[in-house]
């Protein structure tokens, strides 16, 4: 049975605290993007400096190393099948 003395009420919101705090996080919001633009900006200079004092360049570096690899595994492959059949078991 329903009751027309006393109808529900729902909640009941002000729309001026509703809007400071959107502005205040939509502020904060670009307070941090700004500032990760800034340090990020900064962490890439620093990074492109590094790696331009380098005597040798990553890349560089990178296929220095991939050849030591092939070759140490043509050297390991080569030593076990030359090694002597009593060796092998």
């Amino acid at each position: 049975m329903l009751n027309d003395h006393h109808p529900q009420q729902g909640i009941r919101l002000q729309s001026g605290p509703l809007i400071a705090s959107a502005t205040l996080v939509g502020a904060g919001a670009l307070l941090a993007i700004a500032g990760l633009a800034v340090g990020g900006t900064h962490l890439m200079q620093a990074v492109r400096r590094w790696v331009q004092e380098m005597e040798v360049p990553p890349s560089e570096r990178a296929r220095i190393t991939m050849a030591q690899a092939k070759a140490a595994a043509t050297a390991g492959a080569d030593a076990w099948q030359k090694a002597p059949q009593h060796l092998r078991k």
